[in-house]
């Protein structure tokens, strides 16, 4: 599960340049930084013309059955689900962080981060509603470093992985079923 993340423009380059690249594309448009909650408005990557381009996009599907929104997808289940399936064969997006908070049993906060990089590169979908790009977060089985805090995780790209995401159909299926990569925690 991924219910929550952080965008820190301070310690990481490549996040600094993906806002650098949002504010002189889109000046006047406003989005998140720090903390970020569902239905935030943040920069995500998708591919343009054959190039990997940073897009302001809202965190959530809306859920027309209930209130609220959906903001993961499971990788094993998304390519059966009506909801997800088109977006997961076309519309494959990815959500750069510098880390996400999960709690624990006791309701701790933990932040996790990738120990070899200052930045996190989640998979995800988009598509568009009522005119609003929207994205959520592929989640996937929890590996040792999460499996006691919770059963699910953000499915994180390795950095040669993500050209390959967004442009590459023909390895999705692998992806979605990798081992995923060993974090580290802290507390909040």
């Amino acid at each position: 599960m991924c219910g929550r993340y952080y965008i820190d423009d301070e310690t990481s380059r490549e996040i600094e340049k993906i806002l650098q690249d949002i504010d002189k594309k889109k000046p006047d448009k406003n989005y998140k930084t720090g903390e970020i909650f569902p239905t935030d408005t943040v920069p995500i990557l998708v591919a343009q013309d054959n190039r990997i381009v940073p897009e302001l996009y809202t965190w959530g599907f809306p859920n027309f059955y209930k209130k609220g929104v959906i903001i993961n997808a499971r990788c094993e289940t998304a390519f059966e689900k009506k909801t997800f399936r088109e977006s997961l064969v076309s519309r494959r997006c990815i959500i750069p962080a510098s880390g996400f908070y999960e709690w624990n049993k006791t309701k701790e906060k933990l932040y996790f981060t990738q120990p070899s990089a200052d930045i996190l590169y989640m998979a995800g979908i988009y598509n568009t509603f009522s005119g609003i790009s929207r994205f959520v977060i592929l989640t996937t089985s929890a590996n040792a470093s999460m499996a006691d805090v919770h059963d699910r995780m953000p499915l994180i790209l390795k950095p040669e992985q993500t050209e390959t995401w967004l442009s590459n159909s023909s390895v999705t299926q692998d992806i979605l079923y990798q081992v995923p990569v060993s974090l580290q925690r802290r507390s909040v």
